[in-house]
């Protein structure tokens, strides 16, 4: 089997060969903090990976307004490659040239897989805009940085199921990134790091690994603390209302009982 330290190779080479680009990508100013890498891996590990993704019974199904989506980590459950690509994005080498790619000093990732692991979503599937977690499961350092790697073979950008990035906030037009086989994407997860995923028009499933990194500071060196706080789509007023709403109670209930809630999407190891 393929280990993670095979994949991890793969994904330093690559990276390492554009960090210069990927740089001065993610640090143009006036938009939430992004930059992406076609290629990853090679074309035939992806499709094995691909593979590997269970039927959706066997993942957490999330469905409300505000998302539909299947998760996946607790990784012992799972055909083993799916761990070890994802723990092969946390090799201290990938951290660290992730680091200076980005900027952000003291990157570590997160063997918990705390709101990260994988993702499944099929027909009819989608995420609202939304701010992530401040903070890791014991509520010690800050979220920082999300890596999104697309794993579906031909997903076309018109099926839906790409990543909506809202650099001017809700009110202005989004910019979209399509969530293409093979594609990896870095950006920053902070107090204003909107971003959303279309809603899937297509009948196949589009796969995700995730993996978030945390620091002790927040992006921008200050304090500040939130759950996922969902809106709607500005086009849909009432939704909006709704989640606004359900984003101030749950924020005021986490604020006060935040030590003593128990957290229930990460790896049980």
């Amino acid at each position: 089997m393929k280990t993670r330290q095979y994949f991890a190779e793969q994904i330093f080479n690559q990276i390492e060969k554009h960090k210069h680009i990927l740089k001065e990508y993610f640090s143009q100013e006036n938009r939430i903090k992004s930059c992406y890498i076609d290629n990853l891996l090679l074309e035939n590990d992806v499709k094995e990976i691909y593979e590997a993704f269970p039927q959706k019974d066997n993942l957490i199904k999330l469905k409300d307004i505000r998302e539909c989506k299947y998760i996946g980590m607790q990784m012992d459950n799972y055909n083993p490659i799916l761990s070890e690509i994802i723990y092969a994005f946390q090799d201290t080498k990938i951290v660290t040239l992730i680091s200076e790619i980005t900027g952000i000093k003291l990157l570590f990732p997160d063997e918990y897989l705390y709101g990260g692991g994988f993702s499944l979503m099929d027909y009819g599937c989608f995420l609202n805009p939304h701010l992530d977690n401040s903070h890791d499961k014991d509520i010690k350092n800050y979220r920082v940085l999300n890596l999104l790697y697309y794993v579906t073979p031909n997903w076309q950008e018109n099926y839906g199921g790409n990543l909506e990035l809202w650099d001017q906030g809700l009110k202005k037009p989004c910019r979209t990134i399509h969530s293409k086989f093979n594609r990896l994407v870095i950006m920053v997860t902070n107090k204003n790091s909107w971003h959303s995923v279309s809603k899937i028009n297509y009948h196949g499933r589009r796969c995700c690994v995730s993996n978030y990194y945390f620091s002790p500071q927040s992006f921008e060196a200050e304090k500040y603390y939130h759950v996922t706080t969902f809106r709607g789509w500005p086009e849909q007023h009432l939704n909006d209302i709704f989640l606004q709403g359900d984003a101030i109670l749950r924020n005021t209930i986490r604020r006060i009982f935040k030590h003593r809630i128990k957290k229930p999407h990460y790896y049980k190891k």
